[in-house]
């Protein structure tokens, strides 16, 4: 399972990636708001410092529009992958823009239906929100499993990413499960390297 980072902090990416265990990164313009920083800008920094597969999401909701947006924000690097909402006018968009050749992450998907139909139409990679659906009483580990499983009946191409991650147990969780990609905020990745036995034995 490869490990991304869901930040804009750029500090805490160049510290992460030093580990030598960051495959990529997942943002959006609300953590670069967060940081108070333009997003366009960070997002070239972030592809400067890691070369794996740098989502950034597109705000625009009709097509046209997003599909706009989405090649603007893949000529920033070559490395870019777009994230764009599961909707109708998301779908559509994917389908165009994946036949040109640019990376989407389908993201804010939180059912195994809405996973095929983002594979369907054309997408690199598609996010289940498992965290979002465990705040809302539903089993977001469950739901992650569900897609999984389809997608190993059909040999898919996409990749699945295990998103909204609270904690280090759903990191191990969607790695016992055999999920492609984990994108995973910079507090659970510095807990993921903790454990009271190991400060003992220092």
């Amino acid at each position: 399972m490869k490990i991304f980072i869901d930040t804009a902090n750029v500090d805490h990416i160049r510290e992460i990636n030093s580990w030598g265990i960051l495959s990529g990164v997942t943002t959006n313009p609300s953590l670069c708001a967060r940081e108070q920083k333009e997003f366009y800008s960070t997002i070239r920094e972030i592809a400067s410092i890691v070369k794996g597969p740098i989502s950034a999401e597109a705000c625009s909701m009709e097509k046209e529009e997003i599909i706009k947006e989405a090649r603007e924000l893949a000529a920033i690097a070559e490395n870019i992958v777009v994230k764009i909402p599961i909707t109708p006018d998301g779908l559509a968009a994917t389908k165009v823009l994946s036949k040109d050749g640019i990376r989407i992450n389908m993201t804010l998907v939180f059912s195994a239906n809405q996973a095929l139909l983002a594979s369907q139409a054309g997408a690199a990679y598609v996010s289940p929100f498992i965290g979002r659906i465990d705040d809302i009483g539903h089993d977001g580990m469950g739901v992650l499993y569900e897609i999984i499983s389809v997608f190993e009946n059909y040999d898919f191409d996409t990749e699945i990413i295990a998103a909204s991650i609270r904690h280090p147990l759903h990191v191990v969780q969607a790695a016992q499960m055999g999920v492609d990609i984990a994108t995973v905020p910079y507090e659970v990745i510095k807990a993921m390297v903790k454990h009271p036995l190991t400060d003992k034995g220092i």
